[in-house]
């Protein structure tokens, strides 16, 4: 796993964090329940991306 991954899901968390906080004041919680998913979904991707090299990795390294 490289730094990068970590440093990518800080950034996409506080920016989604921020324009939730943002949507809230301006009472668009609905919006606000929107980027929070869609940032959630953002992260999710590249997280199962990631255990999907790392299977393959595993997967080179026995020969299966």
């Amino acid at each position: 796993m490289e730094i990068t991954l970590l440093f990518q899901i800080a950034v996409i968390g506080i920016i989604t964090s921020v324009l939730n906080t943002i949507l809230r004041q301006a009472n668009k919680d609905e919006f606000g329940q929107a980027v929070t998913l869609i940032g959630v979904t953002i992260i999710m991707a590249r997280v199962l991306i990631e255990i999907g090299d790392l299977f393959q990795t595993i997967r080179t390294m026995f020969q299966f």
